[in-house]
């Protein structure tokens, strides 16, 4: 679970909530709570999003949402140091002693990427095959990000629409001063809904999902980057340091302390 995902929600929500506290009091709150205003802005977004996507994409996208609350299963330097001994394994029993190598493995694209490999295929074409694997990966990944994003400039779109019918309801009641205040006030609701929904929501959202994706792409080219070094024969410390070329200052300390090469 991921934990920054769920204070950063909660945090943001307790600071609208003390927000109205502090400025209207606690018996303010009710008023920012108007159904026909949700109706509009929420929904009204996703409405919106549904017509531009097909239905089984907008229900993917729906579900993406759960994403930002698992940590993603990527560990760089835990993958390097797995690429390493591979290499090791290789430079010492030859490329199809990895065979059983890699039935130990979870990574389905690893695994594949070594059976590629096991099997004499050419080094560009293994790089080419595992790269189309890699947009399709990436491909999919950034649907869901820009179903977010697409929800998130909705959001504001519907508010002012709901904004502009509060007003249009406020001008008809012009003949009664008492009224123009609430309706103002209910008008503007819709704005500060669609405002939520943007910042609270789906940006976050979307930033997450692009943040998972990048690490995975990442540990992704590094693996293809191993495999074809050892298909090219190429030595195990050698490897290690090409690969190590990927990762941040902080992250290269740490993967030099995961282990040691054979030389």
């Amino acid at each position: 679970m991921d934990i920054a995902s769920i204070l950063g929600l909660v945090i943001c929500f307790g600071m609208v909530v003390f927000g109205i506290i502090t400025s209207g009091g606690i018996s303010s709150a009710g008023s920012y709570i108007h159904i026909p205003s949700m109706v509009i802005t929420f929904g009204g977004s996703f409405a919106a999003i549904l017509a531009s996507y097909t239905l089984q994409d907008f229900v993917a996208g729906l579900k993406s949402f759960a994403l930002i609350f698992k940590i993603p299963a990527v560990n760089t330097s835990e993958m390097i140091k797995k690429i390493i001994d591979l290499s090791n394994i290789a430079r010492k029993e030859g490329l199809l002693s990895l065979e059983e190598a890699a039935t130990d493995l979870d990574d389905e694209f690893l695994k594949k990427g070594i059976l590629l490999i096991v099997d004499g295929t050419d080094p560009e074409l293994v790089r080419a095959i595992m790269e189309t694997e890699l947009i399709s990966v990436e491909g999919r990944h950034k649907s869901k990000i820009s179903f977010w994003e697409s929800v998130g400039s909705m959001g504001p779109a519907w508010g002012m629409i709901g904004t502009l019918v509060g007003l249009v309801n406020m001008l008809q009641n012009m003949s009664d001063p008492d009224s123009i205040g609430p309706s103002m006030s209910t008008a503007l609701i819709t704005t500060l809904y669609g405002s939520l929904l943007a910042n609270w929501i789906c940006a976050p959202v979307a930033s997450k999902l692009k943040s998972n994706n990048e690490k995975e792409i990442m540990e992704k080219e590094i693996m293809i980057e191993g495999l074809l070094s050892i298909q090219a024969g190429e030595n195990p410390r050698v490897i290690e340091e090409k690969l190590k070329s990927f990762l941040s200052p902080t992250d290269r300390i740490t993967a030099d302390d995961g282990g040691e090469t054979d030389g």
